[in-house]
């Protein structure tokens, strides 16, 4: 069974959404002089690869310990919308023919390429997705979606309005950011899974999310 991980690692000094908290992962114990090796993380709830729930921007919404873990475990569509521009807006017509016959899907990842800038200033100047996008997605059944960027918002001047975030978590779904390695992903209808730590009362959580080849063994 071939399997990717779409997932970025975490560690000290990461790169995070612009006000979050830092990242930092410390030893704190070691076999030489503990006899075992334990490590402290601090970090957000929103850190690497991660699950919005609809707590995160919707007042009363779901957090993460409240979704259904079966939605986050199927088949996936991998659109690819590359050679975008810094902020380029990702608009219906312009993926509607990679998004015909979604049925039997549990969810849809955005691939633009921007994976590669993650670390740097050009990272927040990724492209985004636009809110006809959600729209049609839910009304086509589909309610788990994924982007290789860090919003599927705009993160730099954005005033305070994610319409996508807005749109899609209204009606009870599920964003997963910072995904990376969708490139490698070069089979149909591969098996996505995006579990999150079980945070209870969380607004998100980082997951560790893998395309498998299951060739039909799930």
């Amino acid at each position: 069974m071939r399997v990717v991980d779409l997932s970025q690692p975490i560690h000290t000094g990461m790169q995070v959404y612009p006000g979050d908290p830092d990242v930092t992962l410390t030893t704190v114990a070691t076999v030489t002089e503990d006899g075992y090796q334990v490590a402290s993380l601090h970090a957000g709830s929103h850190t690497g690869t991660h699950l919005d729930a609809p707590l995160h921007s919707i007042p009363g919404g779901g957090s993460v310990d409240d979704i259904d873990l079966a939605r986050l475990v199927g088949p996936a569509r991998i659109v690819r919308c590359t050679g975008l521009a810094p902020n380029e807006v990702v608009t219906w017509p312009s993926v509607a023919d990679q998004l015909g016959n979604l049925d039997g899907l549990t969810m849809v990842m955005f691939r633009t390429g921007w994976s590669e800038y993650f670390g740097e200033d050009r990272y927040l100047e990724h492209p985004v997705l636009a809110p006809e996008v959600a729209h049609r997605l839910l009304a086509a059944g589909i309610d788990v979606v994924g982007v290789d960027t860090l919003n599927p918002d705009p993160t730099l001047d954005n005033e305070g309005r994610l319409p996508f975030h807005a749109a899609f978590l209204d009606a009870g779904g599920v964003i997963i950011e910072n995904l990376t390695n969708l490139v490698e992903v070069t089979w149909d209808r591969p098996v996505v899974s995006v579990l999150p730590l079980a945070l209870a009362g969380a607004d998100g959580a980082p997951v560790r999310a893998v395309a498998l080849d299951a060739d039909g063994r799930l």
